[in-house]
């Protein structure tokens, strides 16, 4: 009867083993709002506008090169040394993205404030003027669905 003891002292442990994952397992779901598809994107920083142009000259000086992350390295560097002067044409492309998408974020947001998603509405007329555009094929083939009966 050694182990008679030790048995019921593991079943024990692996009950609350269980009950404790699947107190935990719960607790791990959060309610974040599902993302909006249509939603407009964040512009780009100066710095990403400055790397969208150096991946391209990096690629041609460096064909052989398929790291990702020497790119991103090598445009850090030359970024923190360039001066302000050189930074500013970014800058100012970086400002411009920022004013359009102020721009297309206040429309999004009006449309969603009139009432629900616009969009939505937009796609349910598309489909509505499919389905009217296939009746109208069929129309003009002759062919109508209640002829037989």
């Amino acid at each position: 009867m050694k182990g008679g003891k030790a048995k019921a002292d593991t079943r024990r442990t692996d009950s609350r083993l269980k009950s404790k994952g699947a107190a935990t397992a719960g607790k791990k779901q959060s309610k974040k709002a599902a993302k909006d598809p249509n939603k407009p994107k964040r512009p780009a920083s100066a710095f990403f506008v400055f790397m969208e142009e150096f991946r391209k000259q990096y690629a041609k000086e460096h064909p052989n090169n398929k790291a990702v992350s020497a790119v991103g390295k090598a445009g850090g560097e030359k970024w923190k040394s360039m001066s302000e002067s050189d930074k500013a044409p970014y800058v100012a492309k970086a400002e411009k993205r920022k004013t359009e998408y102020n721009k297309t974020m206040q429309a999004y947001n009006k449309k969603l404030a009139e009432g629900g998603n616009g969009n939505d509405e937009e796609e349910s007329d598309k489909s509505k003027s499919e389905v009217h555009d296939d009746e109208d094929e069929e129309d003009e083939s002759g062919e109508d669905e209640d002829d037989d009966e």
